[in-house]
C-alpha cells in the first residue's frame, strides 16, 4: 500500500510542477522549486541523520535517511505555489500564506505518520514539522521574491 501512495504522490508531484509553468515564468518556477529543494534536503538530513524522525518505506532506502521524494519533490512544488499565490502579497500576507500552507502539509505529514508506514516519529514532534516548514517557506519565499527582481 505504501509503495502506492508513494508512485501516487510522485505523479500529483510532477502534474503540479508542470501546471505551475501555466501561470509563472519558468524563471520564477526554478528558483523558488531549487532553493525549496536544496534547503529541505540541508535540514531534512540533519532531522533524519540525527534521528529525529524515520522513513521505513522510501524510494532510495539504501543511499538515504530522507524522504526523496517529500525533500525534492512535493515540499519544492508547494513552495512554488505559495510564490505564485503570495508574490503580490505584502509581508503580512505572505507570512499568512507560508502558514497556511505549513498547516496543511503538516496535517498531512500528522495522517501518514499515524496511519502508514512512510513516516515514524521518534523524538520528533508535528510542532516541529509546522515551526520548521512554515520558517523554511517563509524564507524560500523571500529569497525567490528578491532573486527575481522583486520587492517586499
Amino acid at each position: 500500500m505504501e509503495r502506492f501512495v508513494l508512485w501516487l504522490l510522485v505523479a500529483v508531484g510532477v502534474g503540479l510542477l508542470l501546471l505551475s509553468f501555466r501561470f509563472l515564468p519558468a524563471r520564477d518556477v526554478w528558483v523558488s522549486f531549487l532553493l525549496n529543494a536544496y534547503a529541505a534536503s540541508f535540514f531534512g538530513s540533519i532531522v533524519a541523520g540525527a534521528g529525529l524522525l524515520e522513513y521505513p518505506v522510501r524510494f532510495f532506502a539504501a543511499y538515504t535517511d530522507n524522504s526523496v521524494i517529500f525533500e525534492y519533490l512535493l515540499y519544492p512544488v508547494v513552495s512554488v505555489y505559495v510564490y505564485a499565490t503570495s508574490r503580490r502579497a505584502r509581508w503580512p500576507g505572505a507570512a499568512a500564506q507560508c502558514a497556511g500552507y505549513a498547516a496543511a502539509l503538516t496535517a498531512l505529514e500528522v495522517v501518514f505518520e499515524r496511519y502508514t508506514d512512510l513516516i515514524e516519529y521518534r523524538a520528533w514532534k508535528w510542532e516541529y514539522s509546522l515551526v520548521t516548514m512554515f520558517l523554511l517557506t517563509l524564507a524560500v519565499r523571500l529569497l525567490a521574491r528578491r532573486m527575481v527582481g522583486g520587492t517586499e
